[in-house]
């Protein structure tokens, strides 16, 4: 007996043998019942102690208790009858298992029934009853408390709490009554049993109060159990629903969802756990029972197993498998309702027929028990949830099946949610995608490369990003953000960056393109709200223009994070200080453009604020950490020399990943991020002519000449012919229509020639089909038959008119 017990330990006999069937402990009792010392016998085969070794054996399916008569080897030869109640105690972290062997020496007689009614009254109380002497060894209990322990008075009178439970809760409770010995008072405890050979778990109050004499002194304890398991399970179920509510949906991922299911139902409810789901259909409507066809074909999700490394798995997370309609899946789909198997190898025997892999893990395993829940949520059906067991002996109970129909019952809304979610998302995404540009163009003015990454819980949002070529081989490059995220914001974002190129390509400088966008913004939030009132439309957008051959950039911005700029011939990437303007859909505020200069190989960064918002860090640290990680631009010879070479491309690729990587968290960014890296580019002079035009009609000829020694000089003899007639009819124009001063310049790329006439006048031309007898009326249409592209832009000293000749060269 333990120390802090300080009664005697040699009125019970005790020994405990080990699951291999040596002796490991031999106590002062059990000598004075076999005459043995523990020397003698610790450490060797408990059956040598047999009168008759083939006569007994412990249980080899190791159930919780068992008790009989042995016929027993004394150490003087004779042979000893002895009655023995058994124990046996499963392995543990903290030892082997091992069976534990008492029965009391001492024939302690029990107390005197002086009162007929009291003892009328102990022996039909529906409550477990005993009594217990000074030295806490059994004198009485009654006909429940024997039904309880499932042993007669008789056999076990004379022995301790400890030794007839023979759970580890029974010393607890040992030593809860030793306390009530000593200090008089009584106690309340409640005691969670562990599970039996039935697989059952129970739960035990026992009220332990102190018997005393006349004079008040503490003769015994009184031991008084009841039983509230129903309470216990009960509580137990209702614990399970609320962690499910806690813990299942934390995100709107489907594969996370059914995973958090199969981990809530293991261990509490079942040993594994599969999640079966069915793809959507192609047309996008939901699954329901009158849809399905056989054989089923299901996707494992999620599955969970109490064992380490999962020996239940047959298919494989992600991947599917055919079932039959002889499957518990495919009836409990079909039907709505759950399917319990209490003996999968006999109930499901047609199915397991036609799956011997199945059935050879389910015969290796020993699962004895299955149910398949139906996972349906708004009308839609989702997939199964199979439960089986092999580890407990217990089989499915109803409350288990009405336990696990709840709980996949707030599952299926998760998976519902997060699969309604994931819908829209990959629908958002198809639209997000289709929006935005799929690749960037080659111009002559700027290499460029570009990034886009939806937000990781709120989805698709509406940034965007464009590069448009412009006349003159200037190129406009856009970022912009529309407030909010789904396919509501990628429409808006649509219908804003069209908006944006059909502006762009009447040649608006900066801060009138952002006037007109702010009205077209303005009237979306108008056409979404409800009433009249104004919606939640709101925008915000970068604009910039570069100019190849004077090498300047002009940019407006609206709301937006300012543009960052390497320049060559290395230095740190700097922020330019750029006048923020109101957000896009405010109206009647203005805007202003600045024009910065850009030499030949300068790296200009545009982003949205996804990009350098973050929790983490302010937003000066991220700015910095963005300049860090923009790539130190080669010179502008170098520059020139690689501009068509896939090895420039590439860095400018390899720097937008490591802007992300700097940048972005791990896990995704919180608001979707558009990043646009351009590259800068210049048209050398040789290939730019420019001439003064005087206005006097009579020198168009000499003008014409002048252009046809300069193509010679481009060595584009071919395209001289015509180049002659288009700058003829743009300079006559200009002198009889337009206004001093007049410039014509001719611009040489590899692949078109562009022919610019300016003059100060702001009237533009418009090109109109001449009727037959008309003078005048037929030029412009003959320039728009003889060239690619022509058009009209304005400038702040009035009006340019431009033609594309295509080269023969680059065709």
């Amino acid at each position: 007996m333990s120390p802090e017990y300080p009664y005697d330990d040699a009125a019970t006999a005790r020994a405990v043998v080990d699951d291999g069937g040596t002796l490991r402990e031999w106590n002062e009792g059990a000598r004075r019942l076999l005459g043995h010392t523990a020397d003698e016998v610790v450490g060797r085969p408990a059956a040598g102690l047999l009168a008759d070794p083939a006569g007994f054996a412990l249980p080899a399916d190791r159930p919780f208790r068992c008790a009989g008569i042995v016929g027993l080897r004394h150490r003087d030869g004779r042979t000893v009858s002895v009655w023995i109640l058994a124990h046996h105690r499963p392995a543990r972290p903290d030892g082997p298992g091992h069976w534990l062997l008492v029965t009391p020496l001492e024939d302690t007689a029990p107390l005197p029934d002086d009162d007929p009614l009291a003892r009328t009254a102990l022996a039909q109380s529906p409550c477990a009853t005993a009594v217990y002497d000074e030295r806490l060894r059994l004198r009485r209990f009654n006909r429940a408390m024997s039904d309880v322990m499932g042993v007669p008075e008789e056999r076990v009178r004379g022995l301790r709490p400890s030794e007839i439970g023979g759970r580890r809760e029974s010393e607890e409770i040992e030593r809860d009554m030793f306390r009530v010995l000593t200090t008089g008072r009584a106690e309340d405890v409640r005691t969670l049993v562990s599970a039996d050979v039935a697989g059952r778990d129970s739960a035990w109050l026992f009220r332990a109060a102190p018997v005393t004499d006349d004079e008040g002194r503490v003769r015994g304890v009184c031991l008084t159990m009841h039983d509230f398991t129903d309470e216990h399970l009960a509580r137990r179920r209702l614990q399970l629903v609320n962690e499910a509510s806690v813990r299942i949906g934390s995100t709107l991922d489907v594969a996370r969802t059914a995973q958090e299911l199969a981990d809530v139902c293991v261990p509490a409810l079942a040993d594994f756990v599969s999640i079966d789901l069915l793809d959507a259909p192609e047309d996008g409507s939901d699954p329901c029972p009158v849809s399905l066809s056989f054989p089923m074909v299901l996707r494992r999700a999620a599955q969970q197993s109490a064992t380490p490394g999962a020996p239940e798995v047959v298919t494989e997370l992600g991947g599917t498998r055919r079932y039959p309609a002889s499957s518990p899946q495919a009836t409990c789909l079909t039907t709505g309702d759950t399917v319990l198997a209490e003996d999968p190898t006999q109930t499901l025997t047609e199915w397991l027929d036609e799956d011997p892999v199945r059935a050879g893990r389910i015969r290796a395993l020993g699962i004895h028990s299955s149910m398949s829940v139906p996972i349906q949520a708004r009308g839609s059906t989702l997939g199964v949830a199979v439960l089986s067991r092999f580890r407990r002996p217990g089989a499915f109970t109803p409350d288990d099946v009405l336990l696990a129909e709840e709980v996949t019952a707030r599952a299926a809304v998760c998976i519902d949610n997060a699969r309604r979610y994931s819908r829209e998302r990959e629908t958002a995404l198809a639209l997000q995608r289709s929006l935005l540009p799929r690749r960037l163009p080659r111009t002559a003015a700027v290499e460029a490369a570009s990034r886009y990454l939806p937000a990781a819980r709120a989805g698709v949002g509406g940034d965007w990003f464009d590069v448009i070529p412009l006349s003159g081989m200037r190129v406009a490059m856009i970022v912009g953000d529309v407030v909010g995220h789904g396919i509501k914001a990628s429409a808006t974002m649509g219908r804003l960056r069209t908006a944006v190129r059909t502006l762009a390509d009447i040649d608006l400088a900066p801060d009138e393109l952002l006037t007109h966008l702010d009205d077209l913004v303005l009237r979306l939030s108008v056409e979404s709200g409800q009433d009249g009132t104004t919606g939640e439309v709101g925008a915000t957008c970068l604009y910039a223009v570069y100019d190849p051959v004077s090498r300047r950039c002009t940019m407006a911005r609206a709301g937006h994070p300012p543009p960052v700029m390497v320049l060559p011939g290395g230095g740190p990437a700097r922020r330019i200080e750029l006048p923020a303007g109101p957000p896009l859909g405010l109206g009647g505020l203005p805007f202003e453009a600045i024009e910065v200069d850009l030499p030949e190989g300068t790296v200009l960064g545009l982003y949205t604020d996804g990009l350098v918002e973050s929790r983490e860090r302010d937003l000066d640290t991220s700015q910095r950490l963005l300049c860090e990680a923009l790539p130190a631009p080669a010179g502008a010879a170098d520059a020139a020399e690689t501009a068509d070479t896939p090895d420039v491309s590439d860095s400018l690729d390899a720097a937008c990943d490591r802007v992300l990587h700097a940048l972005l968290p791990a896990g995704g960014a919180a608001d979707d991020v558009a990043l646009l890296l351009a590259r800068t580019r210049g048209l050398p002079a040789s290939q730019v002519a420019t001439w003064d035009i005087p206005a006097d009609p009579s020198l168009v000829a000499a003008i014409r000449k002048q252009v046809v020694g300069q193509l010679e000089r481009w060595r584009l003899t071919e395209t001289a012919f015509t180049a002659e007639l288009v700058v003829s009819e743009l300079v006559t124009n200009a002198i009889r229509y337009g206004e001093r001063p007049i410039r014509l310049r001719l611009i040489h790329d590899t692949s078109i020639l562009i022919c610019e006439v300016s003059d100060a006048s702001p009237t533009a031309p418009h090109l109109r089909r001449a009727k037959t007898y008309d003078e005048g009326g037929r030029g412009l249409l003959l320039v728009a038959q003889l060239t690619q592209r022509w058009g009209t832009r304005h400038t702040p000293d009035g009006k340019t008119i431009w033609a594309e000749l295509a080269l023969l060269e680059g065709l």
